[in-house]
């Protein structure tokens, strides 16, 4: 047995170097030859157009429209971006500095050979099952990159067919859960023992109405008509509205705020380690100076804390007509884990409690301020608030949740129970490099990740008080109204849109699950 394991270990390697070869040496078409070979081979018997020809046409509502993705969606060719994002979030920095590195000598190869490398270097070992970046951080870039006028055509189409040369796992949600894109055709991924390897499978076929496949009845569209847009008609569209997204963009999860191209990519890595020391100083600052003086240090290196509504922020608390103190209870919406803290900043309030549905030990270890887990049991989270609450002022983010959109989540009733007295705070935070959140990576690099940025700045605007019943539960639709009302003012503050959304939906779309770990912890 000794001897057979070392054998077999040597037999697979030498199977999988010679699929390698085979593979890279394989003297395909090159992609743009792929991509248009039918309309060469029909040359003689079509006329090329330009798509604005086809723009002009009024009866695409009862047509195919099959196009190409890369060529004939999107504003720019390079697929440099997309590959980075796949290498940096589902794989590692190591892999995509090994990606940058290794890319200029990749642009040298035929363009068939030069996209089997970036699969190759990309996707090789990556767990299939785990594998989400497709679904929750592609879509946004390649929205960002949709031209405007393409589109506008493509969508008067009866049905649209989406041809790409991408691995599927890479378009498949965007064309069809964003851009409604009725049939999506990519290449498939080999995969080996749960893995992918790094290898593509030849163009499926995939079965439309007429019961012909996508390639055959591309192949007859294109004896019809046939219309080509060049590069020069690419750089001249503009970039698809935000407000005319099929769908909107609300959940997306990785680390990159930017689009990644190769110099971006570049000035990133040379950024990381000015910027890791960066945000460990600012950390520090934080952690152990006076507001008077850590306020100033931190504007002076580069973190910006803009308060608004300044008659708000008196921290006197008022008394009852029993006696007793009254204190307040701060509701905000949620950007980041520094919500509470930049509330805390703002009233210059050392004694401020946050209450979270969860928190990394590593988060609540180095909080500047003293933070409560809620255990989602409503009626053991309303007593424990109201404890709280008798001691010392309190901030909770109702949404339960981050959101990177401007977009607002449902907000939970619960705080509606504790006090009769509410205290909207709408807060905000501008990044330009990474995102200070995430829904499947480690949550206690989430504050370090935002530190890290050049310039972060943060807003926190606080409202007109909200007054309501007792506080002492108000009713099943009082609860709601107020939660709803609350919601409804920090979203016209801040300009954001108001959802029925919530954190279930957020995981479900970002990480597969609803935010349930096995130790029975909850992620945020």
């Amino acid at each position: 047995m000794a001897l057979m394991k070392p054998l077999s270990v040597k037999k697979l390697s030498l199977l999988f170097s010679i699929l390698i070869l085979q593979y890279f040496r394989n003297p395909k078409r090159t992609i743009h030859q792929e991509n248009f070979h039918t309309a060469d081979s029909v040359a003689s018997k079509s006329e090329h157009h330009k798509l604005q020809v086809l723009g002009q046409r009024q009866d695409l509502e009862d047509k195919f429209l099959i196009f190409n993705v890369e060529t004939s969606l999107l504003r720019s060719s390079s697929l440099f971006p997309y590959f980075f994002l796949v290498a940096f979030e589902a794989g590692s920095p190591i892999r995509a500095f090994i990606f940058l590195i290794l890319y200029p000598f990749i642009t040298l190869c035929r363009d068939d050979l030069a996209l089997k490398l970036m699969v190759m270097i990309c996707f090789f070992g990556l767990s299939k099952e785990r594998f989400r970046e497709g679904r929750a951080v592609l879509p946004k870039f390649f929205l960002e990159n949709v031209g405007r006028e393409s589109f506008e055509v493509l969508r008067r189409g009866k049905k649209n067919v989406g041809v790409s040369n991408l691995p599927q796992v890479m378009v498949e949600s965007f064309l069809r859960d964003h851009l409604d894109i009725d049939y999506v055709v990519g290449k498939d991924l080999k995969v080996f023992c749960g893995y992918f390897v790094g290898l593509m499978e030849e163009r499926r076929e995939l079965i439309v109405p007429d019961k012909c496949s996508a390639q055959c009845c591309r192949s007859h569209w294109m004896q019809e008509e046939i219309y080509l847009v060049n590069e020069q008609e690419r750089r001249n569209w503009h970039q698809l509205p935000r407000n005319s997204y099929p769908k909107p963009l609300i959940f997306h999860d990785g680390r990159l705020a930017f689009r990644p191209s190769f110099l971006a990519a570049l000035a990133m890595f040379m950024w990381l380690p000015l910027g890791f020391t960066l945000g460990i100083i600012r950390t520090l600052i934080a952690l152990t100076l006076p507001f008077e003086i850590a306020i100033p240090l931190l504007h002076f290196i580069g973190i910006k804390i803009r308060v608004s509504n300044p008659n708000c922020l008196s921290t006197s608390s008022s008394n009852r007509k029993d006696g007793k103190v009254k204190r307040r209870l701060y509701v905000c919406n949620h950007k980041t884990l520094l919500d509470p803290i930049v509330v805390s900043y703002a009233t210059r309030s050392t004694t401020l409690t946050a209450v979270t549905y969860s928190l990394s030990r590593m988060s609540e270890i180095i909080s500047p301020i003293k933070t409560v887990r809620l255990t989602r049991h409503r009626d053991q989270d309303a007593e424990l608030m109201h404890k709280l609450l008798s001691q010392s002022d309190l901030v909770v983010c109702p949404e339960g949740t981050t959101c990177r959109e401007p977009y607002l989540l449902r907000f939970s009733p619960l705080f509606s129970e504790i006090s009769n007295e509410v205290f909207p705070v709408a807060v905000n935070c501008h990044i330009s490099m990474f995102y200070g959140t995430t829904a499947r990576g480690f949550k206690f690099l989430d504050s370090l990740f935002f530190l890290m940025n050049p310039w972060p700045s943060y807003s926190a605007r606080f409202l007109g008080v909200v007054r309501h019943g007792d506080g002492d539960g108000d009713g099943e639709d009082s609860r709601f109204q107020v939660a709803d009302s609350v919601q409804s003012e920090i979203g016209k503050a801040l300009g954001f849109t108001c959802t029925k959304l919530t954190r279930k939906e957020k995981y479900l779309i970002l990480a597969g699950n609803d935010g349930v770990v096995r130790d029975g912890s909850r992620r945020t």
